[in-house]
């Protein structure tokens, strides 16, 4: 992967980091201690906090008492006394479908609850700034699907256009981890709902929303509280610019909310779904062609179907986005549009790994729900589809529009029955395990079909992770001695 991604997990050293401001001398409770918990306990270290950390598990504890950290044990009575602060890991529950014992406890006992992305904006913007000719500037990426490959592309054309970037959050390296910016750097932030639903800063220079689709509605106590999570990213503090895509209702009423009439250039509108008119600034995508309007009049447009490493409608859509948030920071068209075809793609994003006799083997794993999967499915003609897992609240009812590409389904997963019977008068057949599934998909494709994996499902009823899943996918289509 390009160098702006940083380190990977597992790498030794974590740069400068970025040490806290205005926690000397205070006395911080860190909740978890993985990636995000123990990065925010080196910064609030760093910036001279009293650090008490504390995991339910005792690897993550181990993991802490190796770094320096006392475990603390923050279930006992009163052990928020004296205590100034509380910061969670994103995957633990604070509100739905109920809060974390120790959540609550710090809750009732008046002590304020925060991330580490929140520290991270608290902690932006120093002394040392004033020093600076430009200063660095963020942009934030948020919404249901594309966020990873939007947030990966402007980081690309960034780099490729010599500007200094760092790529962190919900991808590349945590947030506190990254070395501290300087002249002209831009940070672009990947921020999922579980980090901007408690953040208690968040104010990025543009923000961007690109979609909205149902996904983790048991943590958010349904899809209102799904998108208030989202919408936080544009209410606290707000940002210079908004970047935001106006397909669904949602999008629609947050981009009503963020401008102050037709002609505020503050706002740029997205749309993958029509042409988008008026005296606004709008970028949409038809028929491949992205274009960009403002004041009514034309200013640039792209031909999309060429990009090798962006094929789809629902690519199109990530590549309106990162051009929206590019354009506003001033970068022009043309040198947008030439970064554009160096851009290889994310791991297990419409990734294609492998061809036979005209069959192509494209991985989608990262497809966790109806709606990327139905966007995945959108972007090829005939579709040899490898579908199932661990299926999410909703069933497979609004994939049903997209079902015309698939010449057959192979089902896989420990739900394969019931993932196969929503399937109806598509073609299908229980596999069960990747091996299978692709094994079968591989001896009945013909030239011109894709063989997919976009699964419309978790992965933990067979994998640890959806890039475990992807990776079982691309070793079983190696192994066809392609």
């Amino acid at each position: 992967m390009q160098g702006y991604l940083g380190k990977e997990d597992g790498d030794e050293g974590f740069g400068k980091m970025i040490p806290v401001q205005d926690v000397d001398g205070r006395r911080v409770a860190v909740l978890g201690l993985g990636r995000s918990g123990l990065s925010a306990a080196r910064s609030l270290r760093a910036g001279g906090a009293e650090v008490l950390a504390w995991d339910d598990g005792e690897a993550g504890r181990l993991a802490a008492e190796a770094e320096g950290f006392q475990p603390y044990d923050l279930t006992k009575g009163a052990a928020f006394d004296g205590v100034d602060l509380l910061i969670t890991s994103p995957g633990i529950p604070h509100l739905y479908p109920e809060p974390h014992r120790v959540i609550s406890a710090a809750m009732a006992a008046g002590v304020p609850v925060d991330n580490d992305i929140g520290l991270f904006f608290r902690s932006l913007g120093g002394a040392e700034w004033v020093e600076l000719d430009v200063p660095p500037r963020v942009i934030a990426v948020t919404g249901s699907n594309g966020k990873s490959t939007t947030s990966a592309l402007i980081a690309h054309i960034l780099q490729e256009n010599g500007t200094p970037v760092q790529l962190a959050g919900n991808i590349g390296r945590g947030v506190l981890d990254i070395d501290p910016p300087h002249d002209g750097e831009v940070i672009v932030l990947e921020l999922s709902s579980y980090q901007t639903e408690l953040a208690r800063s968040l104010t990025p220079d543009v923000a961007v929303f690109t979609n909205l689709s149902p996904d983790h509605l048991d943590r958010h106590g349904g899809m209102g509280g799904y998108f208030a999570a989202k919408r936080r990213l544009f209410a606290e503090g707000g940002p210079d610019r908004a970047v935001i895509g106006v397909d669904e209702p949602e999008g629609l009423y947050l981009a009503g909310q963020m401008s102050e009439g037709n002609g505020d250039d503050r706002l740029i509108r997205v749309s993958v779904a029509g042409k988008l008119t008026g005296p606004g600034w709008n970028i949409f995508s038809r028929k491949g062609w992205l274009s960009e309007t403002r004041k009514g009049r034309q200013v640039a447009s792209i031909d999309l179907r060429g990009v090798a490493g962006l094929p789809g409608s629902h690519n199109h859509q990530n590549a309106c986005h990162a051009y929206a948030a590019l354009r506003a920071i001033g970068l022009a068209p043309r040198v947008i549009e030439a970064a554009f075809h160096s851009f290889e793609g994310l791991p297990h994003r419409s990734q294609l790994v492998g061809e036979r006799d005209g069959v192509r083997f494209v991985n989608d794993s990262k497809a966790t729900n109806v709606d990327a999967a139905a966007k995945a499915l959108a972007a090829f003609p005939k579709i040899r589809w490898i579908c199932g897992g661990l299926e999410k609240e909703g069933g497979l009812e609004r994939l049903a529009p997209a079902l015309g590409s698939v010449v057959k389904a192979y089902v896989i997963g420990r739900e394969a029955d019931g993932f196969a019977l929503q399937l109806g008068a598509t073609p299908h057949e229980i596999c069960r395990t990747m091996e299978v599934a692709v094994a079968r998909a591989a001896a009945e494709a013909e030239a011109g079909d894709v063989v997919l994996l976009a699964p419309a499902a978790a992965s933990f009823d067979q994998y640890d992770s959806f890039e475990k899943r992807g990776e079982d996918f691309m070793a079983q289509v190696e192994a066809l001695e392609l």
